[in-house]
């Protein structure tokens, strides 16, 4: 009699034909994006960290929430984004959080985290495009545009 074990099963589903998905073009068109899908009436309230997962054509496949935090910090589990990101077949990334203070200035930890990312993304071949922070009146800073990737 074999051992029971539980069944792991991935799945990802495309609900949206890719010929309608966006087009990132650069930072502006990624900020936009992401300002517009951020909920308005949470985005002074706390921190948020969301990732872009892209197709090889810079199309948005889909958003992910990875996590929602405090007034000054969300935590972040690698291994979470990690997985979400391979399940996805994504090929590049952008990564985003929102500063509910305003300011567009990256912490340390910003920083630190998206080397961190950076370095484990790039195991699997998957670039991370840019690290985008959003403040509550649409204002944004882009680590790729102010050379921190």
């Amino acid at each position: 009699m074999r051992e029971q074990v539980n069944e792991i099963k991935i799945s990802y589903k495309d609900r949206i034909k890719s010929d309608k998905w966006i087009k990132i073009k650069g930072s502006q068109s990624a900020a936009t994006f992401i300002y517009d899908y951020w909920d308005k009436d949470t985005i002074e309230a706390h921190e948020s960290f969301k990732v872009l997962l892209l197709n090889n054509g810079n199309k948005v496949k889909g958003v992910f929430e990875l996590s929602k935090g405090g007034i000054t910090g969300t935590p972040v589990d690698l291994r979470l984004l990690l997985a979400v990101i391979l399940k996805s077949l994504a090929v590049g990334i952008i990564l985003t959080h929102n500063h509910p203070s305003g300011t567009l200035v990256p912490s340390a930890s910003d920083k630190s985290l998206t080397n961190k990312i950076k370095a484990a993304t790039a195991f699997f071949d998957i670039v991370v495009l840019d690290h985008i922070i959003i403040t509550p009146n649409a204002e944004y800073f882009s680590f790729a545009d102010e050379g921190l990737l």
